[in-house]
């Protein structure tokens, strides 16, 4: 090969193209290294060893921080390095729960995994691990620091990805542990529910919190009627789980929820379009009056949490729009509102912040009653079609429910960084033609880079928008912002990539998150509204059931000086 640039990997020529370390270069070799703590987005840690690799002088060396070297020898699969990884197994099974059965992470246990994938059948340690020790404090995880395997993953996504800080490392030597700040429950920390520590943790010691066992027992109530809405991010994400591999499978899990007990079935994308409206608007008097400039976008949950505890300050500058959900979760309430069952408000989202969103007193109704019921995840319903014994690839589509059975693509691109934006864009812009719609494909906002800029001119003037998806993201974004660097417009995600990366969705890596980006900007092709006021059912619902009602049903504000409606 020329200039000699490249590696031999087991006896094979690997060509280094700008890989990071070796790991990266055997896994292009296509060999599955096994490892607990790397991750491409998180800095190198080097904790758990299960990536030892072999030269060809007998020494061993970690491929995840080893840069790759030009003509070097390395094995990966030798007895010297079975043995090793074996007794590093075995070792973290002597301190480990082993009842795997009953672990919310059975069956996707990275431990379980690789236990199984070395035949580990058996530890000659005597198993020290204590009993369990459940944090349950939070609505959006659970933690069980005896599951803990110290790979450190958790940590890092929570300092370096989200900028959160929650939990870090305490303690030293055999004693070490992941913690908050003075052992706190995790509920009392400056935790903002992103859930994306749940996403990536190996093992069941932090996981999302089960609020499935108790919808189920909500179906069996005669004077219950149970609706749900469905996000457009959990669509494409819940084929993949079943072996298929059409990413837009709505019309299943729809049919799925009936056969589950959902009385009601829609499409959380009627709350989009409602909020694609209602921001278009505040956004565009915001600009006119040059008052509360930039404006931030308010659906991610995470996002408003992490505003309130670190820029309190900024909170004027937050939307007053309620989320899709809550949006669309007071539609539902106010249209069966006379029903004589008790309407049980669900809501499938890819988020497991969603979870803290639905118990916020500001979504509280006159009785007193919640707007939203109960958030599941993307994961639960898996689970749930599971249960139910539902063979999702065999099982007819059905449509979604009337009233609400007519959407715009505009909305189904929320799930999506950049997605809020481009919709927005999509109603302020003065050229509606066809033409105008496929450019903005190009503009700017499309992507799953952490940071997108771009600039468009409505009546004139030019206004600056900024898209973010990380909350570390975010915050630098709001220290250029206090530097003096103006932006009229910021959307923000709490999850890299928006919601089809969300804590609540089946954990995928990149080229998963651009899949579910492109399945969601079909879906969004295949509509025929492609703005959000030419939805039908907007005209329907703001001259019938939103009529007088509008602020109160959609908008919300939040601050410290006491929680009421916009």
């Amino acid at each position: 090969m020329a200039n000699d640039n490249y590696m031999i990997i087991d006896n094979i020529p690997v060509a280094i193209e700008g890989e990071k370390n070796i790991l990266e270069l055997i896994r292009k070799a296509g060999i599955d290294l096994p490892t607990f703590c790397y991750h491409s987005d998180l800095s190198v840690y080097g904790a758990c060893r299960m990536c030892m690799v072999e030269n060809k002088w007998g020494g061993m060396e970690a491929a995840c921080s080893t840069p790759p070297k030009p003509g070097a020898e390395i094995y990966t699969n030798t007895p010297k390095l079975r043995k090793h990884r074996k007794m590093i197994l075995e070792l973290l099974l002597s301190n480990h729960c082993r009842d795997c059965t009953t672990c919310d992470k059975n069956g996707e246990c990275r431990l379980q995994e690789l236990a199984s994938r070395f035949g580990i059948t058996s530890v000659r340690f005597k198993n020290t691990a204590a009993e369990p020790d459940i944090d349950d404090s939070s609505v959006c995880i659970t933690r069980d620091r005896n599951k803990c395997i110290l790979c450190g993953d958790c940590v890092r996504v929570c300092n370096e990805v989200q900028n959160v800080g929650a939990i870090n490392f305490a303690n030293r030597g055999s004693k070490m542990i992941v913690a908050t700040a003075f052992d706190e429950p995790i509920a009392n920390s400056n935790c903002v529910g992103c859930g994306q520590c749940a996403a990536v943790c190996p093992t069941g010691a932090i996981v999302i919190k089960n609020d499935r066992m108790k919808l189920w027992d909500e179906f069996d109530k005669e004077d219950v009627k149970v609706v749900a809405q469905i996000a457009p991010a959990v669509r494409v994400a819940v084929a993949r789980s079943f072996g298929l591999t059409d990413g837009n499978v709505m019309g299943k899990i729809v049919a799925s929820l009936k056969r589950i007990g959902f009385d009601e079935v829609f499409d959380t994308v009627t709350g989009a379009d409602l909020t694609v409206l209602e921001e278009a608007n505040e956004f565009l008097d915001r600009v006119s009056e040059n008052k509360n400039i930039p404006l931030f976008t308010s659906c991610c949950p995470a996002w408003v949490n992490y505003c309130e505890k670190n820029y309190p300050e900024l909170l004027p500058n937050v939307s007053t729009c309620r989320s899709p959900m809550q949006m669309f979760g007071s539609v539902i309430k106010e249209q069966y509102k006379t029903s004589r069952k008790k309407i049980i408000s669900v809501a499938i989202m890819p988020c497991t912040a969603k979870k803290f969103e639905a118990v916020r007193p500001e979504f509280k109704r006159e009785d007193g009653s919640p707007v939203i019921d109960y958030v599941i995840t993307t994961k639960e319903l898996i689970q749930m079609i599971k249960e139910a014994g539902i063979v999702f690839s065999e099982i007819e589509p059905e449509s979604i429910d009337m009233p609400f059975g007519s959407i715009s693509g505009a909305g189904v691109i929320f799930g999506v960084t950049g997605g809020v934006t481009e919709a927005v864009i999509r109603r302020v812009a003065t050229d509606k033609s066809v033409n105008a719609l496929r450019n903005l494909a190009f503009n700017g906002v499309r992507g799953l880079e952490g940071v997108k800029e771009t600039t468009i001119n409505y009546g004139g003037t030019d206004l600056k928008i900024a898209v973010v998806s990380g909350l570390k993201n975010a915050d630098n974004l709001i220290k250029r912002i206090k530097a003096g660097e103006h932006y009229d417009l910021v959307e923000v995600m709490a999850c890299p990539s928006g919601c089809i990366n969300g804590a609540g969705q089946p954990h995928t890596d990149f080229d998963g998150r651009k899949e579910r980006s492109d399945n969601l900007y079909e879906a969004d092709r295949m509509c025929t509204n492609k703005r959000s006021e030419e939805n039908p059912l907007m005209m329907s619902l703001y001259n019938g059931l939103l009529r007088g009602k509008v602020h109160e049903l959609l908008h919300v504000h939040y601050g410290k000086e006491g929680v009421h409606n916009d």
